[in-house]
This record gives C-alpha cells, structure tokens and sequence, in this order.
C-alpha cells in the first residue's frame, strides 16, 4: 500500500467535501494556513496518486497542490 497526503490551494468553500468524492481518499478536511484543505490517500500503486491529484487539479477553482508520500 501506498500512502500519501495532497495539500490543495482553493478558495472555493466546500473543497474538502468535494474531494472526499474522489475515490481513494480516505478522509479530506479543510486546514488553515497555506494550504485550504487536506487529503489522505491509500493506493495500491503510486502511480495511482498521480492520478488522483490530476482529477483534483481539474476541480474549478483549485489552484495548486502539493503531495506527500510516506517513506518507511
């Protein structure tokens, strides 16, 4: 399993109930500071996160992202 986390930048309100409609995310919630709403995935492959923060660049109003990946 791959586990990551993808920080997004929108300033559109409900950002983080709309990524929780992606599947493989587990959880999403919106954070203050730089970054207005978190993501936590768990994938099979870490090709599969590429593809989940390419559909969420794709939602109106999201202006960037930034992903991490768990290293053990």
């Amino acid at each position: 399993m791959v586990k990551g986390i993808i920080l997004v930048k929108s300033p559109k309100k409900l950002i983080a109930a709309r990524l929780r409609k992606i599947s493989s995310i587990l959880d999403s919630f919106p954070t203050s500071g730089q970054f207005d709403a978190v993501a936590i995935v768990d994938v099979t492959a870490l090709s599969q996160i590429r593809e989940i923060t390419n559909q969420i660049q794709k939602i109106n109003g999201v202006e960037r992202t930034e992903t991490m990946i768990e290293v053990q």
